[in-house]
């Protein structure tokens, strides 16, 4: 049975203390620490790069679960393994030509490669990574479309989910966007075994009681 993992997403956090913010979550029950890296193209948005992850690891043992929206996933590979990633999360519409080279490179610095698509984006076309020879060790079906935190959850994206856990019984699905106590039922029941969750945790009263549901729901989702 594939692992519960809840990883509060660090871009809903307080960034002028994202130390204290991430052994918050370490201590309310965290399994990783959603890192989302954006550089103003793939996505609009801007966030933190290598720089902020080497500090952090500076203050944390955590996982460090670093998703990636840029456009040459290859050139942070080398930056992030320095910096003290734990996973490497690279989108599959940005990597359709070198995805193999880029696992490769992932693992040689000692990271987890995971794959990510897009709502739009075919679930089949992630199907070829997770069954090639070097394959990726976890697939991120994003909830939402990528870029912004606070986004309405899609459920249609479950049947991406549905898919991958009937095709792959072992493999780490991780769900981001729009997950809380009232999405979490239905990623679970698909299969989704690693949670991001932002809003829902850091806008809590008390984050703890949602990360351990949100890890209850999983584990008797899987149970069933």
């Amino acid at each position: 049975m594939v692992k519960p993992k809840i990883a509060p997403s660090m871009l809903s956090s307080d960034f002028a203390n994202l130390a204290s913010e991430a052994e918050r979550m370490i201590r309310c029950g965290a399994d990783w620490l959603h890192m989302d890296i954006m550089y103003s193209h793939f996505v609009p948005n801007l966030t933190i790069g290598a720089p902020v992850i080497e500090s952090l690891r500076k203050h944390t043992e955590a996982y460090l679960d670093c998703h990636l929206m840029v456009t040459n996933p290859l050139d942070y590979v080398e930056p992030l393994g320095k910096a003290g990633a734990s996973g490497f999360t690279f989108h599959v519409e940005a990597s359709k030509d070198n995805w193999r080279e880029l696992v490769q490179q992932i693992k040689s610095k000692g990271m987890k490669p995971g794959v990510s698509l897009k709502p739009g984006t075919p679930i089949e076309e992630v199907y070829p990574l997770i069954e090639d020879e070097n394959p990726v060790e976890m697939v991120l079906v994003m909830t939402v479309e990528p870029g912004f935190g606070g986004q309405k959850f899609m459920p249609e994206m479950m049947d991406k989910v549905r898919a991958l856990r009937k095709k792959y019984p072992s493999l780490d699905i991780e769900v981001d966007g729009g997950l809380g106590p009232s999405t979490i039922d239905l990623a679970a029941s698909a299969g989704a075994n690693c949670i991001v969750a932002g809003s829902s945790v850091f806008g809590a009263s008390d984050p703890a009681h949602v990360i351990s549901l949100l890890r209850k729901t999983v584990e008797d989702a899987h149970r069933s």
